[in-house]
């Protein structure tokens, strides 16, 4: 287990392939590194609450989480990371990607950190590209009616196992900067935010039935790639518990 755990810190996500993990041993694995909890208005599978369905239906052309992003940024205390375990998967396509957010804020200028240094992120659930996703899948699930969730976090996050810093932010779920305005705000978003998925931060991971992906949500950005309309694909997800960025 420390070993995982230090490659996690390492790489910031790791994989696992052929897992035939039934969902006791799935929670086994997942207490052994935090405390699993439930993800916000999603029911959980049953006799599971802690295991979160991810499912994108033959029928459908939106899947969850569609845009890069980090977990749940709009809570106080997003989780630490995330494991998704492939059920079902496509023929072709629906892989995920992964992006270092330490590589993001070490390659920006001096200048440009030292400008982002202190500033903080007003983070929100309504976002319209993210919130539509969410809502099919609490409508799905028979969840509770949708809540709003707004929190501040700072642009900058120290990772509290490493100590390096992370640019923590994302376009699904920052809004603007405290103390300035959205219009003020978007043009050093959106430079931002291209910049920290850019290609040489970032890797594709393609499933398998079994596959297991672990990533720290503290430091990595993912983003599901929506490429297989027609077919079903099922993630079966626990997210662990974290602390108040600083």
């Amino acid at each position: 287990m420390a070993e995982i755990r230090q490659a996690l810190l390492d790489h910031l996500v790791i994989f696992f392939r052929d897992q035939d993990l039934g969902p006791d041993h799935y929670m086994t694995f997942a207490h052994a590194f935090g405390t699993p909890v439930e993800y916000p208005l999603v029911k959980g599978v049953e006799g599971y609450p802690l295991i979160t369905e991810i499912v994108k239906r033959e029928d459908q052309t939106v899947n969850f989480g569609g845009v890069w992003h980090s977990d749940t940024t709009y809570l106080d205390t997003p989780p630490m990371g995330s494991m998704l375990l492939a059920r079902e998967v496509p023929p072709y396509g629906g892989d995920t990607m992964f992006a270092n957010q330490y590589l993001a804020y070490e390659s920006l200028s001096a200048p440009y950190r030292a400008f982002l240094d202190g500033l903080i992120a007003v983070n929100s659930s309504a976002k319209a590209d993210v919130s539509k996703t969410r809502e099919d899948m609490i409508k799905a699930g028979g969840g509770a009616k949708a809540t709003d969730f707004f929190s501040e976090h700072p642009v900058i996050r120290t990772h509290p196992e490493t100590g390096r810093r992370a640019l923590y932010i994302n376009v699904a779920h920052t809004s603007y900067f405290k103390g300035m305005t959205e219009k003020e705000s978007a043009p050093i978003l959106d430079y931002l935010f291209r910049h920290q998925v850019q290609p040489e931060f970032s890797c594709r991971f393609a499933w398998r039935q079994g596959s297991l992906a672990f990533w720290d949500n503290r430091a990595a950005q993912h983003y599901p790639v929506n490429d297989y309309h027609g077919f079903r694909r099922v993630m079966h997800r626990i997210t662990l518990a974290g602390d108040k960025p600083r």
